[in-house]
């Protein structure tokens, strides 16, 4: 499996398809599909029946997964790739347009 620049919680930008230009908040990373959920983005509905959980079923909006190749990291607003360098001897990603390490 491929090393992820994107995790759970890191804001990107959609760059390509449907919702192009719209930005977001990662809510969960699939691996195995290099898939991601982000919050507003890729909206689908789905019908579902009635259930213990949902009393009511009906129409429920969610978000549908988009591949992680269609989204960019956000750093200081600006979309911007993400790199890996050590920092003593921890590694760490880094935002290759201005250099600054992120966590």
């Amino acid at each position: 499996m491929a090393m992820f620049k994107i995790k759970k919680g890191d804001m990107v930008k959609v760059i390509a398809g449907r919702d192009k230009d719209k930005e977001g908040k990662v809510i969960a990373v699939n691996r195995k599909n290099q898939t991601l959920l982000v919050e507003g983005i890729n909206m689908i509905t789905k019908h579902t029946k009635p259930s213990m959980q949902n009393q009511q079923g009906g129409i429920v909006h969610q978000e549908g997964p988009i591949h992680i190749s269609n989204v960019m990291y956000l750093h200081k607003g600006q979309p911007t790739r993400i790199g890996f360098k050590f920092d003593g001897d921890k590694k760490v990603r880094f935002a290759k347009s201005t250099g600054d390490v992120i966590d």
